[in-house]
């Protein structure tokens, strides 16, 4: 099948893979001709474990290309994903000027019947929205259909997840139409439902609010086991066990951040104020995770305090481990934080550095690892659960630190452990745990 995905971003880059890995013959567009360039040279403009090599192994093939050129790619093509950037606007509504612009495109560009798929996250509507545009902007009539088609991927697995998603949803005005769709995704023989549109629109912003929900809950509870002396490690075990509830997102911390979470919180506050709803219980839960990263660095702060002349160590910068992605991460405000409070701060993270560097503070000191980065510091405060922080050989740690203060924003080790390898530990929804 000939397709063409608009947008080279997290989901359209793996998108495009993944489906020329599967057989089709795929075109990429993107209007940054230098990352076009880069992409057809097999160089990946994200971090993402197991792209690299398939983008490659397809362009070899002769599967996969890249281009500039949206009209030539949608005048081959059968299906035409839609997969560019939906940002926030300041008051939460999400900008869907992108959207438009290559809605304006296709419709410029298509000579036969062309199945258009919304794979960006957008709001409910925007299937309409997309079908008007095109239809006021085709030179001539030409038959077409609007489907949406949400992506559910996790960066840091987001192979993974395309390949083998826990379903795949697809909203569309006919049955008829919906069968162009599941023969392309028959090959991953996953679970499929089908939807109308707006159903499917609001799937994917639904899923994403439960799932920040659990999260901002489960650091409630946190907060709450801090003052009341309990271990919010063994609540939310007790708490997954329950089949209704599961053990997923239940994991206190930091909250969350990333590309999907906030924007699509604030996207559906925002569509459900349009439509006349106040969703009062899903603005509590983005106030809940806006005040993670203060209580981590109050935690700190109070271990060390105050933060003149102390050197803070900060692990972990991407907004969570096997990505370089720093939208929304929290290590911005930790790190802002803790700098504004007087702190020399050193970080290290595996792969986000380069990126960190474009969105943190110029004062901040970037180190070639955990060790390095904890050399003569104050505190730790872990911020990324990267797999190799959990390994570290603490004793090492310990022997570089000045003082062994340990702040986890993620929980990952275990405050017995850490007493007796001689740690001040603090961490979330736990007691704080002194040497032995």
């Amino acid at each position: 099948m000939n397709i063409c995905v608009v947008g080279t971003g997290y989901v359209g880059l793996v998108t495009g893979a993944v489906f020329a890995d599967l057989g089709n013959d795929v075109v990429c567009v993107d209007n940054v001709a230098e990352k076009v360039a880069s992409l057809r040279a097999g160089q990946m403009p994200i971090y993402e474990p197991g792209l690299e090599e398939m983008v490659v192994r397809n362009v070899a093939d002769g599967r996969l290309t890249f281009t500039t050129d949206l009209r030539d790619a949608v005048r081959r093509s059968v299906i035409v994903f839609i997969t560019v950037g939906t940002p926030p606007r300041d008051d939460g509504q999400t900008d869907l000027s992108a959207v438009e612009s290559v809605a304006r495109e296709i419709a410029a560009a298509m000579e036969r019947y062309t199945v258009i798929v919304n794979k960006s996250t957008v709001p409910v509507g925007t299937g309409d929205f997309v079908r008007d545009v095109i239809e006021r902007h085709q030179p001539r009539p030409v038959a077409f259909d609007v489907v949406s088609n949400p992506e559910f991927l996790r960066e840091g697995s987001a192979i993974e997840d395309t390949l083998r998603p826990d379903r795949i949803v697809i909203g569309a005005p006919t049955q008829q139409v919906a069968m162009s769709l599941l023969e392309l995704y028959a090959p991953l023989e996953r679970p499929m439902i089908i939807t109308d549109v707006p159903s499917a629109e609001m799937i994917k912003y639904a899923s994403n609010a439960f799932l920040a929900m659990k999260i901002s809950f489960v650091n409630a509870i946190a907060n709450i086991c801090e003052l009341a002396g309990a271990d919010v490690s063994h609540v939310a075990k007790g708490m997954g066990l329950d089949e209704r509830i599961g053990p997923a997102f239940l994991n206190a911390g930091l909250g969350y951040g990333g590309s999907c979470f906030p924007k699509d919180t604030d996207s559906l506050i925002h569509t459900a104020a349009s439509l006349g709803y106040d969703f009062a219980m899903l603005r509590s839960v983005v106030d809940i995770n806006r005040e993670r990263a203060r209580h981590l660095v109050a935690m700190a702060e109070k271990a060390v305090a105050p933060f003149d002349d102390k050197v803070v160590a900060v692990l972990g910068l991407a907004f969570k481990p096997n990505t370089d992605d720093m939208r929304e991460a929290k290590s911005i405000e930790v790190v802002t934080q803790l700098l504004d409070a007087g702190a020399t701060v050193r970080a290290y993270d595996p792969v986000a550095m380069v990126n960190a560097a474009k969105v943190l503070p110029s004062t901040v000191e970037y180190c070639n690892s955990a060790y390095d980065a904890a050399s003569g510091a104050d505190a730790v405060v872990l911020v990324a659960e990267w797999n190799e922080f959990k390994f570290l050989n603490l004793e090492r740690l310990r022997g570089l630190m000045r003082r062994p203060v340990i702040v986890d924003g993620r929980n990952i080790w275990q405050p017995d452990r850490m007493r007796r390898l001689g740690f001040e530990y603090y961490s979330i929804g736990r007691k704080p745990t002194l040497p032995s």
